[in-house]
């Protein structure tokens, strides 16, 4: 049964990982609404906010409906989300359709069969969330080539119908192989399921927040920097357009091997040491953005660093917080703390027009990755026993 909840797991996370072709409509969409590229991309900053509100409510979906049928309705909302957006004719619907809408189902399905998953193999959880979310960043791989092909041969409109039933049948079919898992037994010796903390309890403890501000710092310099690497290759660096464009390919296999190296590191050191090597990584990166020359070199491992840490910091924090607060409630404990997910995902952006431009940003990322290293090397496991300081 686990077994078939893996694969189901996969099979739905793959499809959901499609979201992040997002920046090859954009183009489209801008000559179609006679807009401005950013203002479409925009779309996407909804999204991740959207994505990021959802996965925080889905653990008490699940509770109420099961993973299976909300697994299917996820399916079902991301493609009536594209089927509606290839009928956008203004900025106002595409906000609501290819961001809101399509957000809020990716959020929905993501997080809450992921942790469903790894609920299901404690003795695990690191290899399985490695599995799922690598799943996830693969799909982006995957959909981008179908996409592209898609755009090809059918056209901007008739791509988003595609890549909705695609998506939405292998959601539903992903969805119709999970099981829920079981509700792990206080006298089990694999789970600290004795120390189940509910929400509430979590968030009345000065770990969860050192946690969130943590996993907050590292989506934010993850998804600025992978967000405007090329712009970075080109304005900041000074590098050619070739260059700069091939940066993609260096994100996204260093993203990939962050996902699978660092979450099967987590099943055999403690994981929040893993985060601090996490952490290490991405100041490694930011400090070669800001005080080395940048030759094409230094642009690709700085850069590398920083998608290898995002990467694998993704994977290894569900196992981190259900170490922290446990398996039961882990669909709502670290649901809240993905909001920073979406926070981050708009705050380097903030930052950016804040302080003008991209060493003032980094400056910015590099002070708050330190601290959150220091967090990382002195928080400490909270016992519910014990009294919130």
């Amino acid at each position: 049964m686990r077994i078939l909840t893996l694969v189901g797991t996969i099979i739905a996370q793959f499809a959901l990982g499609s979201v992040y072709t997002w920046s090859l409509f954009n183009a489209g969409l801008a000559d179609k609404l006679n807009i401005p590229v950013d203002n479409v991309a925009f779309s996407f900053g909804i999204l991740s906010l959207s994505l990021a509100v959802a996965s925080s409510i889905s653990g008490k979906l699940q509770e109420r409906f099961g993973v299976t049928r909300v697994t299917i309705a996820a399916g079902v909302m991301m493609g009536a989300a594209l089927l509606l957006t290839s009928h956008t004719s203004n900025t106002a619907m595409l906000y609501l359709c290819a961001g809101f809408l399509l957000g809020f189902a990716d959020g929905t399905g993501y997080l809450m069969t992921m942790s469903n998953c790894v609920r299901w193999f404690p003795e695990r959880k690191g290899t399985i969330s490695a599995l799922a979310i690598g799943a996830y960043g693969l799909g982006s791989l995957g959909f981008k080539y179908i996409n592209l092909a898609l755009l090809e041969h059918s056209g901007l409109s008739q791509t988003f119908v595609f890549w909705g039933v695609i998506a939405a049948a292998l959601v539903i079919v992903g969805g119709l192989l999970m099981t829920d898992a079981p509700m792990q037994s206080s006298n089990s010796t694999q789970t600290n399921s004795d120390n189940d903390f509910s929400l509430r309890q979590a968030m009345s403890r000065p770990q969860f927040w050192m946690l969130a501000v943590i996993f907050l710092t590292v989506c934010m310099s993850g998804l600025y920097v992978i967000g405007v690497a090329k712009d970075i290759g080109e304005q900041y660096a000074n590098l050619s357009f070739a260059i700069a464009a091939n940066a993609v390919a260096v994100i996204a296999m260093a993203n990939l091997g962050g996902r699978l190296m660092l979450g099967v590191l987590s099943d055999k050191i403690a994981r929040i040491r893993v985060v601090s090597i996490a952490l290490l990584a991405s100041i490694a990166g930011i400090g070669l953005l800001l005080f080395t020359e940048m030759t094409m070199t230094n642009f690709y491992i700085a850069l590398g660093c920083i998608a290898f840490s995002f990467g694998g910091t993704i994977t290894v924090y569900p196992s981190l917080v259900s170490d922290f607060f446990g398996l039961n409630n882990l669909t709502k404990n670290y649901g809240a703390i993905y909001l920073g997910f979406g926070i981050g995902s708009l705050l380097g952006s903030l930052i950016a027009a804040a302080f003008g431009g991209f060493a003032a940003t980094f400056y910015v990322i590099l002070g708050l990755l330190v601290l959150s290293l220091l967090m990382s090397l002195t928080v400490k496991t909270p016992q519910l026993h014990t009294q919130a300081a």
